[in-house]
């Protein structure tokens, strides 16, 4: 239990679920590492090298978690594996003997760690698929709504809503495979030994008909887990790298859509704004104040991830000949920080885009005030096509364009459309309701909402192939394959 009169990381409390806590914590650890003791003596056993009987043992008493005799022995031995190692040792009269025989620490560690990996990536692909359903719903709802859409932060043509919510369902639903493939190759150290040949393993079955590979395989079947196939005294610290980049990557995507949100709830466009509850306070200074602050946060834990990112590539580059120790420490903090980062950025983002707020008065009014100016190049086209001079047009345009800019910038309304469509050079080519119908904007979106459909269509076909497992893996591996 911790308590609020001493530093606590906002992660234990604030950031992330629950169930993404209890993954990460230190009682889950060790029941990973003791579910790979266990594993190694069935196989063990299997082989000849020790008693049944002691592997019943072992697993009679491998839920027996014991954190504070653990810290006890700590205290004296200085070494966290081999505090656990006689802890669960204390607990087996018969089968504590046998247990770690011919193993190294991270042999123990290294494969727990790869099985928690697994299970942190398949609920973030849950909890990423749960978004993925939301935005799949606002892009099709919102398909052809048409909108401004904006270039260097200046109004440019029209879009609609579910096209621009697309841009960022496209890069989530890549994320998401990415993360799902990641899911599928995370490997384990394997049962290989101190400095990854297997030495003390094949001393040990000297005598058998069994091989360090065969029982190696044999573990790590009985863990669900594949193995690095070369590996010194850790699994190569690359992995690590890759997971924090693709955890990055997803970070990355959700800040453009956090940011943009930001840039669209301020006042000056209005068009779309974070959900507010009835009592929630704004400013403590300012009482009228609706900061977008999910948002905020969102583009603040975003950062921090992708600052963790540089960790993991030290750890891997720095991780010199067979293994040194200075990725140790760290490691306790940039794995679980990193998954709790991700989920909390994930989570809210799901809050936002189910409860986003989408005023359509706001984007009208955009599109009428810069609409038009877009909806000329539609008229310069269709006086190209009824024998026009384009040059010759083109600055009759921008001429009135400029005009009516001016008034745009002094607030008044834009008269860019009634200019056009009393210009008598324009008028000689095209009548005037005609002008005034290539001048509205409202349906100048190409194949927009179609496009916007079918990326909807594919973020649910998706969904559906490949549901991502998840949970607590038990001890036979369930929801951890």
């Amino acid at each position: 239990m911790f308590g609020h009169d001493r530093f606590v990381s906002p992660f234990t409390w604030r950031y992330g679920s629950q169930e993404m806590r209890r993954l990460w914590s230190e009682e889950h650890r060790r029941r990973l590492m003791r579910r790979v003791w266990v594993a190694l003596a069935r196989a063990q056993a299997e082989a000849g090298l020790v008693r049944p009987e002691q592997v019943a043992d072992l697993e009679a008493h491998q839920e027996e978690i014991d954190l504070e005799r653990a810290a006890e022995i700590e205290a004296r031995v200085r070494h966290d594996v081999v505090a656990e190692l006689r802890t669960f040792a204390e607990q087996c009269p018969l089968g504590g003997p046998i247990l770690h025989l011919g193993a190294t620490s991270a042999d123990i560690t290294d494969n727990a760690d790869a099985l928690r990996l697994r299970e942190a990536l398949g609920l973030l692909c849950r909890e990423l698929g749960e978004l993925l359903g939301a935005l799949a719903g606002q892009i099709e709802a919102h398909a052809d709504q048409p909108c401004m859409a904006w270039t260097h932060l200046q109004p440019a043509e029209p879009t609609t809503v579910g096209y621009r919510l697309a841009l960022y369902g496209q890069d989530l639903l890549a994320d998401l495979e990415s993360l799902r493939r990641l899911r599928g190759s995370v490997r384990g150290k394997g049962i290989k030994g101190a400095v990854g040949t297997a030495a003390s393993f094949a001393h040990l079955l000297a005598g058998t008909s069994v091989t360090p590979a065969q029982l190696e395989s044999r573990v790590m079947e009985l863990l669900g887990l594949q193995a690095y196939p070369i590996a010194g005294q850790t699994y190569p610290r690359r992995q690590d790298w890759e997971v924090l980049s693709a955890l990055s990557g997803l970070a990355a995507s959700l800040y453009k859509f956090a940011f943009d949100l930001r840039f669209l709830q301020s006042p000056p466009i209005g068009e779309w704004s974070e959900p507010f509850a009835a009592e929630q306070v704004g400013s403590s200074a300012m009482p009228f104040k609706r900061n977008p602050i999910e948002s905020e946060k969102v583009d603040s834990l975003a950062r921090l991830l992708a600052a963790l990112v540089r960790v993991a590539w030290d750890n891997a580059a720095h991780s010199l000949l067979e293994r040194t120790l200075d990725d140790s420490a760290n490691r306790r903090e940039l794995l679980p920080v990193a998954f709790l980062a991700a989920e909390e950025l994930v989570r809210t983002a799901t809050r936002l885009i189910r409860d986003l707020t989408i005023d359509e008065r706001a984007i009208a009014a955009n599109l009428e005030r810069y609409g038009v100016f877009a909806a000329t190049e539609r008229l310069l086209m269709e006086l190209g096509k009824a024998g026009a001079d384009r040059q010759a047009m083109h600055e009759q345009i921008r001429l009135h364009s400029m005009a009516a800019w001016e008034e745009v910038r002094a607030g008044r309304p834009n008269p860019l459309a009634a200019r056009l469509a009393d210009d008598p050079k324009i008028a000689r080519y095209l009548p005037r309701e005609q002008i005034l119908a290539l001048l509205d904007a409202s349906g100048y979106l190409g194949d927009a909402p179609q496009r916007a459909r079918r990326l909807a269509e594919r973020i649910r076909e998706a969904l559906e192939g490949s549901p991502a497992p998840t949970g607590l893996a038990g001890p036979e591996g369930e929801g951890a394959r």
